[in-house]
């Protein structure tokens, strides 16, 4: 019988993606939200976004493997936050990968995976919803070799790879030092539904790079209504959504 394992949904989070409990229960499916000390011998087991690793015991009682879905084309990107940090790191391509869970994360040898481009405007919730389609892709081409232990796996080298932790709120602070791209991806990668960019009493969720303008002085200002920010490269950011703590939204 299925067992779905989840996390406790909190009543004050803002959750922008569904219910991972009450779509089980629609679907009639066995639910809870701690881990079972003892699943017996399952036959596959499946991690999509849990946020704990899971102990090696279980992972390796499943008669047909222990496998995760994780947000990039690894073995970039491996690790917490793998969408935004992608995106704060400028890359022009994610995807999703299906893999073999083993003690360490993100480790484990790859069964496929599919890439998904990140445009330049891009923020990070937009290339998610596309990250969702191609994870779907890529488990409707590999449950069948899974259900049938014939998969095919190929290595995930991690000397090619790249490991980054977990993010913060505290770090979507703006360094107006930095480059105005660098700047813009910050934005990007932090826009909400995520926690956000910000700097003292401003909270900066869309920019825009305008290659025409001068900086009339270094960080964000206001001209003729609209907002501005020098950056240290000596580029102009257009500052498309501010909220201003100090005053009335902008």
């Amino acid at each position: 019988m299925p067992l779905v394992v989840t996390h406790q949904d909190e009543p004050n989070e803002a959750r922008w993606y569904g219910s991972v409990f009450d779509f089980s229960k629609q679907k009639r499916l066995r639910v809870v939200t701690d881990l079972p000390t003892d699943v017996g011998n399952p036959d596959l087991i499946f991690s999509f976004y849990y946020r704990n690793m899971l102990p090696m015991p279980l992972l390796t009682s499943a008669r047909l493997g222990a496998f995760n879905m994780h947000g990039s084309l690894l073995p970039k990107f491996r690790g917490r936050a793998p969408l935004n940090w992608a995106i704060l790191n400028g890359a022009t391509e994610t995807g999703v990968t299906l893999h073999e869970m083993t003690e360490k994360p993100d480790a484990g040898r790859i069964v496929d995976q599919q890439a998904v481009p990140i445009g330049p405007d891009e923020t990070a919730v937009e290339v998610f919803h596309r990250m969702t389609d191609a994870a779907e892709q890529v488990l409707r081409r590999s449950i069948k070799d899974l259900v049938s232990g014939k998969v095919k796996f190929r290595p995930n080298d991690l000397s090619k790879g790249s490991y980054y932790g977990r993010r913060r709120p505290e770090d979507g602070r703006i360094d107006w030092s930095k480059s105005a791209k660098e700047i813009h991806d910050l934005v990007r990668a932090v826009a909400p539904p995520f926690p956000g960019a910000f700097s003292d009493s401003l909270r900066i969720n869309k920019t825009k790079i305008d290659e025409k303008r001068k900086a009339a002085k270094p960080g964000p200002y206001q001209e003729g209504g609209e907002w501005f920010a020098g950056c240290g490269d000596g580029r102009v950011l257009r500052l498309l959504e501010v909220q201003d703590g100090s005053s009335k939204d902008q």
